[in-house]
Parts: structure tokens; C-alpha cells; sequence
């Protein structure tokens, strides 16, 4: 699962010429969800995108707040393409999840960001459909956020480790000492 997570002073969807979702200042994510994405990746991606510090805080210190923390607003976007991967100049897609699954996916993943932060501040564009985002990226701020792997994950990539980056398999070992710590804590 990736996202690109951009720190706005707006940004809106239009669909035929209609702007169906809009918001004031936050943050607007474009969400890539692959074959093998999970449930942990979906709740670990929430948790980092709602808590991710990039905006001052009322002092101007730079990246002390998180969206939760402004009470800023969200807008989120599916975008198969973010799971792209290139075949000479031509891009393949087939590390994205499928359009049925990917769209049951992505609504529960609308559902656990609107459940751990308020409902009426995270807004999302038409599912499938040939959008246009316009934003007005403050800063400007963009991260790229990528879930960490699971286990299940790295053995299917474990004969072709050259596949992960090293960033890739810290995050892992990283995740992994934490849910072992979360786990031991109990």
C-alpha cells in the first residue's frame, strides 16, 4: 500500500465538469492499493497519514502538528497507477489490486480513517471513476508513505530480495519489533 500525502491550502475532485469533493486546509492523499495489501497495512496507514507532523504549530514551529492535531481536513483518492511498474517506457499494472476488490478495499479504508478521525473532515473522490484533482500544495509538502511489508509478503519476495529496498526492509524489521514489543507487552 502507498500513499502520497500532500499538505494543502485546498483541493478539490471534479468529475463531468462537477466538483464532487472539496476541502480548506489539510491534506490530500492519493491512495495505491497492490495484490497483496492487508488489513495491518490498511490500519498502519491510516494511523501514519492521520499523525504525520507536517504542519507548524502556532508558534510556526515547522512539523510539530498533525492534521488530527489542526483539526484540518482530508481528502482521499484512489489511484491504481501509484502501483505501477515500468516495462520499458510503458507503465504495468499488474501489482494493483483488482478494480472489485480494490474498491471494497478502499471503502474500508475510507471507513477506518473517518472511524479514528471525524467523519465529516475526511472527504474522497468517485472510486474508478476519470477525476481531476486540483490542489494548491502548500509548502510545498509531498511524502510518500509506504506500509511496511508483511510476512507473507517477504517470503513471496524473498527469492528476488533485490526487489526490496533497503528503506523497504528497515521499515520491516522496524514493524516487526514493534508489533513483537506490542505483542509482549500483553
Amino acid at each position: 500500500m502507498k500513499a502520497i500525502v500532500q499538505r494543502v491550502l485546498k483541493a478539490s475532485v471534479t468529475v463531468n465538469n462537477e466538483v464532487i469533493s472539496s476541502i480548506g486546509r489539510g491534506v490530500c492523499v492519493l491512495i495505491g492499493i497492490s495484490v497483496d495489501d492487508t488489513l495491518k497495512q490498511m490500519e498502519w496507514m491510516v494511523r501514519k497519514i492521520l499523525n504525520l507532523r507536517i504542519f507548524p504549530d502556532d508558534h510556526e514551529k515547522q512539523w510539530d502538528k498533525s492534521v488530527v492535531d489542526k483539526q484540518y481536513e482530508v481528502l482521499l483518492i484512489s489511484q491504481f497507477t501509484l502501483c505501477s511498474v515500468l516495462k520499458g517506457n510503458k507503465p504495468d499494472y499488474h501489482l494493483a489490486m483488482g478494480a472489485e476488490k480494490s474498491e471494497a478495499f478502499y471503502n474500508e479504508f475510507l471507513s477506518q480513517m473517518r472511524a479514528a478521525y471525524k467523519p465529516e473532515l475526511v472527504k474522497d473522490g468517485k472510486f474508478g471513476a476519470y477525476m481531476q484533482v486540483h490542489i494548491q500544495n502548500d509548502g510545498p509538502v509531498t511524502i510518500q508513505l509506504d506500509a511496511p511489508l508483511q510476512e507473507n509478503q517477504l517470503r513471496k519476495n524473498k527469492s528476488s530480495s533485490s526487489s526490496l529496498s533497503s528503506i523497504q526492509k528497515q521499515s520491516v524489521e522496524v514493524e516487526n519489533k514493534r508489533t513483537n514489543s506490542t505483542s509482549n507487552a500483553d
